[in-house]
């Protein structure tokens, strides 16, 4: 039997044993106009569904996928290494993906053969998100913008396709709007940003002035300590497992420079990554790299309850925290501040100009890059302080090119080009 034979034997097996979870996942992606597009495999929709559910489908996959659990161990990592290195771009790579859904055991091996996108860099599972990019290479991507619904969709790419059926969503957000200032929902669908959701991801909140933005994650990031906050909140969040922590996390803030003078000028910002240690972008520093899920599959997503005239509270081990508004992680080191890059005032255009190496078209106040800024105590050579992290620019009406690489993820990414759309009026 040929590999791709084994591949589609799988893929039919795992639709007609996971209908119920395909049929959730259809749901919440209906909107689309297509899965590739609009949603992750339905891997993941097994967390949205009530424990007893889960087990009955956990039965007949054991019983009906016996015959694959039971491979020898050698002929399932030859099978599962040939199509990692065959399927190296999406929508194809789905199959990868739909290898981890088979079993237990395939999905350990998988995950071992699987690398983390700083060493393979190839986004794969929804963990790849949070993951810091390659080093050699930055990660293109480009964001849609839809007016009419305020939503911002990230995608993998160049740009966009011709029809649109092969471009794979990787977040999308939207923007909400209450009576003195705007968040994001960053969600990993595009038409389900319920902080109650299994899909979420996190959120980006501004100061009413919009020079000052918090970026929360979902989950507390690898060796980090979060520093509590007594601010007020109006959810009670509880965990249940103490694998997966709930609740919001501050892992940077975004700030801009306040003009006072209202020039047209470029923005200047600064970027404060309070989960990332400056050292990390050195030659042999190493950021946090996450190398789970991004919520477990093994155990139910617990929903949020809100409680009236009670004090938030998470268990994080034996520490109460705050669960909406946290105070920033702690890695124990000089965090990693990024700044925007200078541009030059260019005589004949007659504008402010960057080098964005054919990836920005169109001039747009919302174009930047980032690179380090760290003290000169820390020995980091002027190489690594020159190298464009997140870069970020105009191509077309409502469409944007976003490059990020080490040691940004894609999520902080995302977040940081979000403060971009939102209104600034002292800044400009």
């Amino acid at each position: 039997m040929s590999l791709k034979s084994i591949v589609r034997e799988l893929r039919e097996m795992r639709d007609g044993i996971g209908s119920m979870s395909r049929r959730a996942a259809d749901g919440r992606a209906g909107g689309g106009r297509g899965g590739s597009r609009h949603s992750w495999p339905g891997l993941w929709s097994e967390q949205q569904q009530p424990p007893q559910q889960q087990q009955l489908q956990r039965q007949e996959h054991q019983q009906q996928q016996g015959r694959w659990a039971n491979l020898p161990p050698e002929l399932l990592l030859d099978v599962i290494q040939r199509v990692e290195a065959s399927e190296a771009t999406w929508p194809a790579r789905r199959q990868v993906v739909a290898c981890a859904a088979v079993c237990r055991s395939w999905r350990e091996v998988t995950k071992e053969v699987v690398k983390a996108l700083e060493e393979c860099g190839r986004i794969t599972f929804p963990i790849s998100l949070k993951q810091p990019g390659p080093r050699e290479h930055p990660v293109q991507c480009f964001v849609r913008r839809d007016r009419a619904t305020s939503t911002y969709l990230l995608y993998l790419g160049l740009s966009p396709s011709l029809h649109g059926e092969n471009d794979k969503l990787l977040l999308a957000a939207r923007k909400i709007r209450r009576a003195t200032r705007t968040s994001f929902v960053i969600s990993l669908v595009s038409n389900d940003f319920s902080l109650s959701s299994s899909t979420y991801v996190g959120k980006l909140k501004p100061n009413f002035l919009g020079t000052k933005f918090t970026i929360f994650d979902s989950q507390p990031p690898c060796d980090a300590v979060v520093l509590p906050n007594n601010r007020p909140s109006k959810r009670h969040f509880k965990q249940v497992s103490p694998r997966l922590p709930l609740g919001n996390y501050n892992v940077a803030t975004v700030s801009y420079e306040l003009t006072v003078l209202r020039n047209r000028g470029p923005r200047r910002m600064q970027c404060t990554m309070h989960s990332i240690p400056a050292l990390c972008i050195q030659e042999g520093g190493k950021a946090p790299t996450p190398t789970g899920i991004i919520h477990s599959l093994d155990e139910q997503v617990p929903a949020l309850s809100t409680s009236k005239g009670k004090e938030p509270a998470i268990e994080f081990s034996s520490t109460s925290l705050s669960a909406d508004l946290s105070g920033p992680v702690c890695t124990n080191e000089v965090p990693l501040v990024l700044k925007n890059k200078a541009p030059r005032w260019h005589e004949q255009l007659q504008c402010w100009c960057l080098n964005f190496r054919g990836r920005v078209t169109v001039a747009s106040v919302k174009n930047f890059q980032l690179v380090a800024s760290v003290d000169p105590s820390l020995g980091i050579p002027a190489a690594e302080q020159e190298k464009v992290i997140l870069q970020f620019g105009k191509i077309g009406k409502d469409i944007f090119t976003m490059d990020y690489r080490y040691p940004l993820s894609a999520f902080q990414a995302f977040a940081i080009c979000l403060t971009s759309f939102d209104t600034k009026p002292a800044c400009e």
